[in-house]
């Protein structure tokens, strides 16, 4: 199994998992939320009468929805509960945690790197990623919600129901199959999980979708899933399991504090005296911490300066070293 590498940024810890310099899978967490894996103290709020479920207050003040509660956790009663899925923002609202009764020793939220290895993988931890390796290129990508792939384009598509992948292109049996090896790739690299809705070109030759069926089952293999066969309109549905937000949907509900995070990356990966200017968005201005901007400074060992420019897209925020006044 390859190793997974691990970069502790400002506001955000990211992983890759690397083949041949390409990040070939990636996980992103942003700290402020109890992450899957944490033991904590919860508060039950509300029992579903008949069942172990109910609703749990959590530490942070968020609700969770808990199961496997004996009749004796009455509303009101402190339990313990293992954190099986983070809550998870979309547009709108907030999808509550998911938990289960425990009596497991408290323990607080896993880093990243632990969480890859209470899964059985290697993690080491970096100062920064391999040069080669593609993070810009990933980001790219989750903003626009746009893969190139030879003769298509694959489009995703954040709603609360499922991610929808829209498969465009033409002749319909060459860009199905030419979409395959990218979508496989796509759904590692954006650590997509939870309902998953693909929409091939329509193939009205069953003979031609089983061919399809057959190149997404060899691409997907080792990639834990449930998964329809193509139907008569050249829909297939994933189903996989949801523990922690996915980067596509990350990204896709808090667009400025995206951005600002990429910004800070790249004014990190600078080197050399001097100061470094920061040129962005006024809104990413807005969106940048004090203590963001202080551990900046302290990484690079460089006074920081802010200066916006509302022709900026979101996503292009500028960093540079510049000389001192």
């Amino acid at each position: 199994m390859a190793e997974w590498l691990v970069e502790a940024g400002i506001g955000e810890e990211r992983a890759v998992r690397l083949d041949n310099g390409r990040i070939v899978a990636a996980r992103l967490r942003w700290p402020g939320r109890i992450a899957a894996g944490a033991v904590v103290e919860a508060t039950v709020q509300q029992r579903f009468p008949g069942t172990g479920h109910a609703l749990v207050r959590l530490p942070d003040g968020t609700e969770a929805h808990a199961r496997r509660l004996p009749k004796a956790d009455s509303e009101g009663r402190t339990v313990r509960v293992l954190i099986e899925r983070e809550a998870m923002a979309e547009r709108g609202r907030l999808k509550r945690a998911q938990a289960v009764r425990t009596d497991l020793p408290l323990a607080p939220s896993p880093s990243l790197a632990e969480s890859l290895r209470a899964e059985g993988h290697t993690a080491s931890e970096v100062h920064r990623f391999p040069a080669e390796a593609d993070w810009e290129d990933l980001f790219a990508e989750a903003w626009s919600g746009t893969v190139a792939f030879h003769g298509g384009t694959l489009l995703f598509a954040d709603t609360p129901a499922m991610t929808l992948i829209d498969v465009d292109g033409h002749p319909p049996q060459a860009i199905a199959m030419n979409a395959v090896p990218a979508l496989a790739q796509a759904l590692r690299r954006f650590d997509l999980a939870g309902n998953i809705g693909i929409d091939f070109p329509t193939l009205p030759d069953k003979g031609d979708r089983q061919v399809v069926d057959r190149a997404l089952a060899t691409a997907l293999d080792g990639w834990p899933h449930e998964r329809t066969a193509m139907n008569g309109f050249g829909f297939v549905q994933i189903v996989a399991r949801l523990e922690r937000t996915p980067i596509l949907r990350r990204i896709a509900v808090s667009r400025v504090g995206a951005a600002a995070r990429i910004a800070l990356r790249r004014a990190e990966q600078l080197d050399g005296p001097g100061v470094t200017l920061l040129t962005a968005h006024p809104a990413l201005k807005a969106k940048l911490r004090p203590e963001w901007l202080a551990e900046l400074e302290r990484r690079t060992a460089r006074p920081v300066r802010v200066e916006t420019d509302p022709g900026l897209a979101l996503e292009a925020a500028s960093a540079q070293i510049v000389p001192h006044d």
